[in-house]
This record gives C-alpha cells, structure tokens and sequence, in this order.
C-alpha cells in the first residue's frame, strides 16, 4: 500500500495494493493494524454507503464535537471528485481545501481526520461511495458550508447548470457565517 500525505496535515490518499489476474482482483480495503501504522487510529464504528449519478454534489457536510467524525472513504463503481475543507482553528491550513479523483478503477481511498468538511461531486453515473467513520450519526451535530461559497472557490468538475443539489444542502451558511468548534 502506497500512502501520500498531502499539503494539509491530517490528510491522507491511500493507494491500497491490488492483485488482478484473468478473474478480476482482490485487495484489502482495510485492516485495522495497518492502518494504525499509517496514523489512522480511528475505532470505525459505522459504515455508509450511497449511490448516485453524474451531476450530484454532496456537501460540504460534518459534525461539530464531541460528534466529530473522522472518515476513510473509496469508491467502488463509477467516479468522484472528493474534497475536504479543513476547519480547525489554528491550522497552518485553516480554510484550505484538497480535492482527489476516486474511481472504482484507481481504487484510492482518502483518510479525513476530525474537524474538516467533507464533500463529493460525481463524475460518473451509477456511482456507489463507500466510507467508514468513527463516530455514528448524530443529526443534531450536523452542519454544513455551501458547496459553491465563492470564497472558497471549489472546482467540482461539473458544470453549474448541470449540478444536482438536494434542497437542503442548497441552504447551508457560507464558510465565514458556519458553526464549527474545532482545534488544531
């Protein structure tokens, strides 16, 4: 498994290895002792999955604490743009996002630590997202930033008028008007 750290601190893109032969291929998408090696010390306590189609944005979603959520997420089919906004006060990267391509072909998977937001665009229809977190759902810890905040100035790679939005991520605050309650 090839692991790159990214230019914001907690962010990882694993690269898992794959063995393909005449019948398809086989990889691990997770083993706890590995991954502890790597830093990722998350106790994954529950396991999503979604299916979407080209066009849709997902996003920026998280939980403030004591509800925060790490997670490692992955496509199986299809393809996203997948991004995390990192919202730790006193990070050298506060406000800064990263976004990587996952495939079910390049099958990169993306460890996200607590205190950032996360979101996806889908690049590909019939698209299934897979992502472990670390801590369960809790609606009233939810919260979210616009996905198209000009002050953050994400590409999505879908074009405007072609993105699918639900209703309520259309109303989240901007990233200056959010609640968070994260540290560094």
């Amino acid at each position: 498994m090839e692991i790159k750290k990214i230019h914001i601190p907690g962010l990882l893109v694993i690269e898992p290895d794959v063995f393909g032969d005449s019948r398809g291929y086989f990889m691990e998408t997770f083993r706890e002792s590995k991954y502890k090696e790597i830093g990722i010390n998350c106790n994954f306590v529950q396991h999503n999955e979604s299916a979407s189609n080209k066009g849709v944005i997902r996003g920026l979603h998280y939980q403030l604490e004591p509800h925060a959520q790490a997670k490692l997420v992955r496509v199986i089919q299809g393809q996203v743009f997948d991004v995390a906004l990192d919202l730790r006060l006193g990070s050298p990267t506060f406000g800064k996002w990263f976004g990587v391509v996952l495939s079910g072909e390049n099958k990169k998977q993306f460890f996200i630590p607590k205190g950032f937001a996360h979101g996806f665009s889908v690049l590909q229809n019939n698209t299934i997202f897979e992502y472990k977190c670390d801590e369960i759902y809790t609606p009233e810890s939810e919260r979210g930033i616009i996905y198209d905040d000009p002050k953050l100035n994400i590409e999505w790679m879908v074009k405007p008028e072609n993105a699918i939005i639900s209703e309520k991520d259309k109303h989240n605050p901007s990233f200056k008007d959010a609640e968070y309650n994260f540290n560094f």
